[in-house]
């Protein structure tokens, strides 16, 4: 897709006025657009398309529906129709009230672009150069720092599907990469045993036939990483992404004594920073908070809170679920100072 930038343009008079009549006290979507305007151009978002191809949706549109749908935990398909079907949307969005929008897919195509480009730090800077323009934050006033949890898009497995998911993982790898050298090695039992995800599994629910299932998977983990650093064995292999993974959740799982595999005590595991607890995403961490228990990202959310004064975010720090507030608030002044959003007070 190509941006063709195209003009800002105004509220259309027959949106104007249905939306008046619809909502005569107004709602927060018509006082939004009505003080502070429109914060986002198509021009900021130049970058992230081609100078050819198809037309894109309005990037500053996608931009704002983007806030909009976050701000009312809305689906792709849900924030799509409300385009089409909200008055208030197209107010704020400047569209006419037959404009039919677009597709839903057209938002996660936005969201990977900004990603991809790592421009997502432009949607809130763009919002807190509008605020400042307009006078909401206070010149070297007070914020506050809180985390709030992301989760993963990943199953909370147990230890014992974590192992069993992750060697699966591997093997379906290995047959899209070397599927006849992966026949020759693995034995015929092993299609039973790991052709289901494991979470699917009917696990033993005795402790002890529990612990003999770790350590069989453990043991076919060390012989399969065995095989695949033989020196006759394919050495393109060795780099997969999911080989990597099989080795280092085995160095933290398992052990060898006397050359016999071993399933680590809880009391004998990684801190929880260190711990990889899905094969599909090896930075997703295992934290508590309070009554909240997740397996994701943290994010540390910073807000202005002066007396008379909106609070406003000015900050959002994206980490690992283990990272407490206090270690990034060095990372946080420094990002607001160049933001030119520095508190004087950051209790």
């Amino acid at each position: 897709m190509s941006l063709h930038p195209q003009p800002i343009h105004d509220i259309r008079e027959q949106t104007i006025a249905v939306a008046h009549a619809a909502f005569p006290k107004g709602n927060v979507y018509m006082t939004m657009r009505d003080e502070l305007g429109v914060f986002y151009t198509d021009e900021a978002f130049a970058a992230l398309f081609s100078n050819r191809g198809q037309p894109a949706e309005s990037p500053w549109r996608l931009a704002l529906v983007t806030i909009m749908q976050f701000a009312e935990n809305l689906t792709d398909r849900q924030a799509a129709d409300a385009v089409r079907s909200r008055i208030d949307w197209k107010y704020v969005l400047g569209l006419e009230l037959t404009d039919s929008g677009f597709h839903f897919s057209v938002l996660s195509d936005f969201r990977a672009r900004l990603v991809d480009h790592e421009a997502t730090e432009q949607l809130l800077n763009a919002m807190l150069e509008q605020f400042k323009a307009n006078g909401l934050i206070k010149g070297r006033g007070k914020q506050r720092t809180d985390s709030t949890h992301i989760l993963a898009a990943v199953r909370m497995l147990n230890r014992l599907e974590q192992v069993g998911e992750t060697l699966r993982n591997t093997l379906n790898v290995l047959a899209e990469h070397v599927p006849e050298w992966l026949k020759a090695q693995v034995p015929v039992e092993w299609f039973e045993r790991y052709g289901a995800r494991f979470e699917q599994y009917r696990l033993p629910t005795d402790k002890q036939e529990r612990e003999a299932l770790a350590n069989t998977i453990g043991a076919d983990g060390y012989w399969l990483l065995t095989m695949i650093y033989d020196d006759r064995s394919p050495r393109h292999v060795r780099e997969l992404a999911a080989v990597q993974i099989l080795r280092m959740v085995w160095l933290q799982q398992f052990y060898l004594e006397n050359n016999t595999v071993q399933w680590r005590d809880k009391n004998n595991l990684p801190p929880s920073e260190k711990m990889i607890i899905s094969p599909y995403d090896t930075e997703a961490r295992y934290s508590h908070k309070r009554d909240t228990t997740w397996i994701g990202y943290k994010a540390h959310l910073t807000e202005t809170c002066d007396d008379d004064f909106p609070c406003l975010m000015t900050h959002v720090e994206t980490t690992a679920s283990t990272v407490q507030d206090v270690e990034v608030v060095d990372a946080i002044h420094a990002d607001l100072a160049m933001q030119d959003c520095l508190p004087s007070e950051h209790p």
